[in-house]
């Protein structure tokens, strides 16, 4: 296995815990909190690190199922790391207290490309 792969790999399953954390330590708090939304971001550099790492190693991006949900997963969570930002500006405790039901919606739609990837991967 390459060094670039693996960094690849590294970096998406850093995505996925630092995102995972961030989203259900939130739901769990009951309170969208400032270090979830740092968490938040850290996934998406780590996850748009990794996607440009095997965009790079795979030479295109190919627009499939895979590539698709994974350009929507990133331009979800980007939405999703500033909205957080904007309500934490906001202060609107009605909204703290709600805003993981978006995030777990973002974090499942970011599952779907992180696991078809992992499949594809297995497959071949």
């Amino acid at each position: 296995m390459s060094p670039l792969l693996i960094t690849a790999i590294v970096c998406m399953f850093s995505a996925l815990g630092f995102y995972s954390i961030g989203v259900w330590s939130e739901k769990i708090s009951g309170r969208l909190k400032v270090w979830h939304t740092v968490l938040f971001w850290i996934g998406l550099v780590f996850d748009t690190t990794g996607t440009t790492i095997m965009t790079q190693i795979a030479g295109k991006m190919d627009f499939d199922m895979h590539g698709i949900t994974g350009a929507l997963a990133i331009l979800l969570m980007l939405g999703h790391g500033v909205w957080a930002v904007g309500v934490l500006l906001s202060k609107k405790e009605n909204v703290l207290q709600s805003f993981h039901k978006f995030s777990i919606f973002v974090w499942i739609m970011w599952l779907v490309p992180f696991l078809s990837g992992m499949a594809g991967a297995m497959l071949k």
